[in-house]
């Protein structure tokens, strides 16, 4: 098989895997703001019950650093096909349990305790995808195109959500009473049918070239986490900081906002499914093209600001317009908004792969994301919801969008000045620079590669 042939089926392999175990993930945020307080905490009443939805939703962002450094290990020394099998295994089964779960009312407290259990082998099973799915892409990626590989894997996130928005949207229109005994379980239950045709495109990618290098050197990490700790946690604390706004932004709209404006403000859960289903649409579309920028900018300092920098307006006026309580303000809010963070999204995974060594990569590429996304990312319904209660302002929401935002722009700016491991680094730019200054030991800035 021809080397472009094997990188095409490994980029697509990325982005269907990363797409099942990304859906699994979102239904669990959809149903926390529209059912979960209802069916498994009924004895909670308005935003509290929904905090502690939220709570639960949060659980799986806890057990995603875990999900890092057990599959990163293994990843890391075994290789990484092996571990995206038995992570989207172990997703997918998760799953389908929690279609299966019975509510409060059948089974008591019993019911909120399994729900937890079995949201932390979620958390568990996509704390190991992420970063296999992309450096199953990038590291197969012809010369030039590891950032743009890496994007399939990225891709399936917003692809993830837009199918899990549909189900919703889908079973929405059935009577509550309906909706809150069997219709929320639908979207769970047919995870078992796309963890089959997954496992089917997955088994047939070939172990990434960097990998089988390592393993043929014998030049495998003995234990990656310690490695990384010990060796980059200048990197690792800048990694999970640059990781900050690719992560929050789809909870501030998918989750947070969506409580938000079918509890306070009053919109009908129909309609805005349906104005998350657009920006989500819209998402797909548009982010692809920030792993083209991040690829044809000579700078990719200059290629992230201009990615990220308009979010300081977006973020904020996407809140007002949603505050307005109008539909199509609202959709066009919430479209807008989505589109500086998911072009900075897309060339993301394929910057910080590369800031990695290839023996330690995927479990320090995992541990930025999933660390991220246990204090700053799965955090934001839960702290949204509390400041929101709290202060009784939206705008106290919009000043902890803004901080992530502006931590997000910052951290990616320092580490773009640190060295890039990735063994093609040169070749990849063919002279030109991720900063000039870098490139060039004259100017006294770092040797890259």
């Amino acid at each position: 098989m021809s080397s472009a042939r094997t990188a095409n089926r490994a980029g697509v392999g990325a982005f269907i895997g990363s797409t099942i175990e990304w859906f699994d993930f979102y239904i669990y945020g959809t149903a926390s703001a529209l059912v979960f307080d209802e069916v498994f905490f009924p004895e909670l009443d308005g935003a509290l019950g929904t905090l502690v939805a939220f709570a639960t939703f949060w659980v799986g962002f806890l057990a995603r650093p875990l999900g890092g450094v057990v599959f990163g290990h293994i990843g890391d020394r075994l290789g990484r096909k092996k571990t995206l099998v038995i992570t989207l295994l172990m997703m997918g089964t998760a799953t389908t349990a929690i279609g299966l779960l019975p509510g409060y009312a059948q089974i008591g407290v019993w019911a909120p305790i399994l729900l937890v259990c079995i949201r932390m082998v979620q958390g568990i099973g996509l704390g190991g995808e992420w970063g296999g799915s992309v450096l199953i892409a990038s590291e197969h990626a012809p010369k030039g195109k590891s950032i743009l590989y890496g994007a399939f894997a990225q891709q399936g996130s917003p692809v993830g959500n837009t199918l899990s928005t549909v189900c919703f949207l889908l079973i929405s229109g059935l009577p509550e009473p309906a909706m809150l005994s069997w219709g929320w379980r639908l979207p769970f239950l047919a995870s078992a049918v796309l963890v089959v045709v997954g496992l089917f495109i997955r088994l047939r990618v070939t172990e990434s070239p960097a990998m089988a290098r390592l393993i043929e050197s014998k030049r495998t990490a003995k234990l990656p986490v310690w490695e990384v700790v010990r060796s980059h946690p200048g990197l690792l604390a800048l990694g999970i900081g640059a990781c900050t706004i690719g992560l929050s932004a789809t909870y501030f709209k998918s989750t947070f906002a969506l409580a938000w404006a079918t509890g306070e403000l009053g919109f009908a859960k129909t309609d805005f499914l349906t104005i998350i289903l657009v920006a989500n649409i819209a998402q797909i579309v548009v982010q692809p093209f920030g792993a083209v920028i991040a690829t044809r900018m000579r700078s990719l300092s200059r290629a992230v600001t201009v990615m990220l920098l308009p979010e300081v307006v977006l973020l904020p006026l996407m809140f007002l317009l949603i505050a307005t309580g109008d539909y199509w303000l609202a959709m066009a809010g919430v479209a807008v908004a989505t589109v500086p963070h998911c072009l900075y999204y897309a060339a993301m995974a394929g910057i910080l792969a590369g800031r990695f060594p290839a023996e330690v990569r995927y479990t320090g590429l995992s541990l930025c994301y999933q660390l991220c996304g246990t204090l700053l990312g799965g955090t934001t319904p839960v702290v949204g919801q509390f400041l929101l209660s709290a202060s009784g302002s939206i705008n106290v929401v919009i000043g902890y969008a803004l901080f992530q935002v502006l931590l997000t722009l910052g951290c990616m700016l320092v580490l773009l000045r640190l060295p890039d491991h990735d063994e093609r680094s040169d070749e990849r730019r063919e002279g030109g620079d991720h900063d000039r200054s870098a490139l060039d030991p004259a100017s006294g800035g770092v040797q890259l590669g």
